[in-house]
C-alpha cells in the first residue's frame, strides 16, 4: 500500500468522527495508534532476540491482543472499544511505574502517552483505523523503513494543522547539513529542538552507512541525542526513531532552555549539533534567568544558539537554521552572541537560502549557519547564495528545495574559491559593520529600493506597462466591433 494512499484513507475515515477536530487531532489520533503498532513490531524483534523478554505493557493490552481483527467477530469495536481505550489503555499506560533502573527502550512508553489523547468518539470509525494501519507489516524490515514516509507525508499534506508545520524542516536541508557536517561513528549528534527528528534521521542514514561490525552497530545505537518540548512531534520523533531500528530512543520530552547552561558538564557535551530553531517566540522571565546576563533575550532562535555554544565540545562541528533577523539584529543579547561567537567559534559558512524555502509555513529569509568549535575564533566567513533553479521565482509547496540543488555547494565546500555565488568577509569588517552579518552577494547589483526617486520610477514603469495593456485590449475590441 502507497504512503500516501494510506494517509488519505485514514483521514477520510476520521472525518466521518465528530470527535476529531480538525487535521492537528487527526495527526495526533493517527500516531499515538502507529506508536503502539510499531512498538509492537520492536517487540516481536527483541523477544526474537532475547527469550528473556518482558514487555513493560500488561499482555492484554498490547497490541497483538486488542487491535487484530481476526474476523471471527470478537474484535473489540463499538462502544467496547471506545470504554476499552478511554477507560483501561490510557490511564494504565499514564500510570505505568518506571524508575532509573527501567530500560529506556520501556520507558518510552509511559512518556508517549503523558500528553496523547483519544479523540474519535466513534467506535466503528476508529476500529476501521486500526484494520487499516493492520494492513502495514511493520515486522518487514523493508516495509518499515518505507513507511517512515509517513511522518513527511503527514506534515506535508496536512498544512492546516496548525502549529504542526513548525516542526518539518525539508529533509534536503537536513541531508545537505549532514553530508557537510560528515558525522562519523563514535560522534555524538544532537538536535535540541528536534520536532520528528529529521536531523537525526539524516544523521543516522549517513552514519549507517559506516557500520562494519556489531560494536559499531552498538555504537551507533547511543550516538542520537534529541529534546522535544511538545508533545505530538515528540511522540512523532520516538516512533520515528523506533521505525529506524534505535531500540532505545534517547528522545527527551522537555524544554531544552529549562536548564542553567551554568551547569552543563563535559558529559553533557556533544560532537555535533544541528537543529532548526524556532523563531520568532519568545521566553518567559524564568528561562532567560537560566542565561547569563548579557546573553537574556526573549528570542527564542538567540536562546537555542547560546546553548548550542555551551554544550558543544571542543573540535565540535555546528549546523543550525537562523532567520535573518539574527545576522542583522543589533540588540545587546544580539551583539553579545555573535561577539562570542566570532571571538570563541569559527563561523566559517553562512549559506543564505531564497525565499519560500520553508514555505509554507513560514516567508522569513533563513540562513544555514556552520561553525566549529576551534578556541581560536574566526578569521573570515565565507557566504554562498543558495539559487533558485531556472524558471523558480520562489520555492512553494508544490515546487519544495531538493538535495539535488545543493549538488554546486558540496562540490564548493572543499575547494573554496569566489564566484558570482560565494564570497569572502573578514571578521575585521564584520566588526566594523557593528556585527551586522547580513552581508549580500556582492556580484549582484542591487536596486536601492529605499530610496524615494527608485520607488517613484518603477510605480510610473508599472502605470506605462498597464496603460500599454489596456490600449492594445481596447484597438482589439474596436477592431471585433
Amino acid at each position: 500500500m502507497s504512503i500516501n494512499n494510506l494517509i488519505k484513507r485514514l483521514q477520510d475515515i476520521m472525518r466521518q468522527d465528530a470527535g476529531v477536530d480538525g487535521d492537528a487531532q487527526r495527526i495526533s489520533q493517527i500516531v499515538w495508534l502507529l506508536f503502539l503498532k510499531v512498538y509492537d513490531a520492536k517487540e516481536e524483534l527483541w523477544e526474537f532476540h532475547d527469550e528473556a523478554y518482558t514487555s513493560i505493557i500488561p499482555e492484554d493490552l498490547r497490541w497483538r491482543n486488542w487491535a487484530i481483527d481476526n474476523k471471527d467477530g470478537k474484535a473489540l469495536t463499538g462502544e467496547d472499544l471506545l470504554n476499552f481505550i478511554n477507560n483501561v489503555l490510557f490511564p494504565t499506560l499514564k500510570e505505568l511505574e518506571i524508575n532509573e533502573f527501567t530500560n529506556k527502550s520501556s520507558a518510552i512508553v509511559k512518556y508517549v502517552f503523558e500528553d496523547a489523547y483519544n479523540y474519535m468518539k466513534n467506535g466503528v470509525l476508529l476500529r476501521q483505523v486500526i484494520n487499516l494501519l493492520n494492513e502495514v507489516d511493520l515486522t518487514e524490515y523493508q516495509e518499515r523503513h518505507a513507511f517512515n514516509d509517513i511522518y513527511e507525508t503527514i506534515l506535508k499534506d496536512l498544512q492546516s494543522a496548525g502549529n504542526a508545520g513548525e516542526y518539518y524542516t525539508p529533509r534536503a536541508i537536513t541531508e545537505f547539513m549532514v553530508n557537510v557536517l560528515k558525522p562519523q561513528i563514535g560522534e555524538t549528534v544532537a538536535d535540541f529542538a528536534a520536532g520528528t527528528g529529521g536531523f537525526l534521521i539524516s544523521a543516522l542514514n549517513y552514519l549507517d552507512q559506516q557500520v562494519k561490525t556489531p560494536k559499531d552497530r552498538e555504537i551507533l545505537q547511543s550516538s542520537l541525542y534529541g529534546i522535544e518540548k511538545k508533545p505530538l512531534p515528540h511522540l512523532l520523533c520516538v516512533t520515528n526513531m523506533l521505525l529506524h531500528d534505535i531500540d532505545n530512543p534517547e528522545i527527551d520530552h522537555k524544554n531544552s532552555l529549562e536548564k542553567n547552561i551554568r551547569d552543563y558538564k563535559e558529559a553533557d557535551k556533544f560532537n555535533i549539533i544541528m537543529m532548526n530553531p524556532p523563531f520568532g517566540g519568545t521566553e518567559e522571565e524564568s528561562i532567560k534567568t537560566n542565561f547569563p546576563v548579557e546573553f537574556r533575550t526573549s528570542e527564542t532562535a538567540d536562546l537555542f544558539l547560546t546553548l548550542i555554544m555551551h554544550r558543544l565540545k571542543k573540535k565540535g562541528r555546528v549546523g543550525i537554521v537562523l532567520p535573518d533577523g539574527f545576522l542583522f539584529g543589533n540588540d545587546n543579547a544580539k551583539l553579545a552572541i555573535k561577539q562570542k561567537l566570532l571571538n570563541e567559534f569559527n563561523l566559517h559558512t553562512i549559506v543564505r537560502l531564497p525565499n519560500g524555502v520553508f514555505a509554507p509555513y513560514t516567508d522569513i529569509n533563513t540562513n544555514l549557519l556552520f561553525f566549529d568549535y576551534n578556541g581560536k575564533g574566526t578569521e573570515e566567513v565565507w557566504y554562498y547564495e543558495h539559487r533558485l533553479p531556472e524558471g523558480y521565482k520562489k520555492y512553494t509547496k508544490t515546487k519544495p528545495i531538493k538535495i539535488q540543488e545543493f549538488k554546486a555547494e558540496e562540490e564548493w565546500w572543499n575547494n573554496r574559491i569566489e564566484t558570482e555565488v560565494a564570497w569572502k568577509v573578514s571578521k575585521e569588517d564584520i566588526i566594523k559593520r557593528g556585527y551586522n552579518m547580513d552581508i549580500k552577494n556582492p556580484n549582484v547589483e542591487e536596486e536601492n529600493l529605499d530610496h524615494p526617486d527608485v520607488i517613484l520610477a518603477k510605480y510610473k514603469q508599472s502605470v506605462q506597462k498597464v496603460n500599454e495593456v489596456q490600449d492594445k485590449i481596447i484597438a482589439e475590441l474596436r477592431k471585433i466591433i
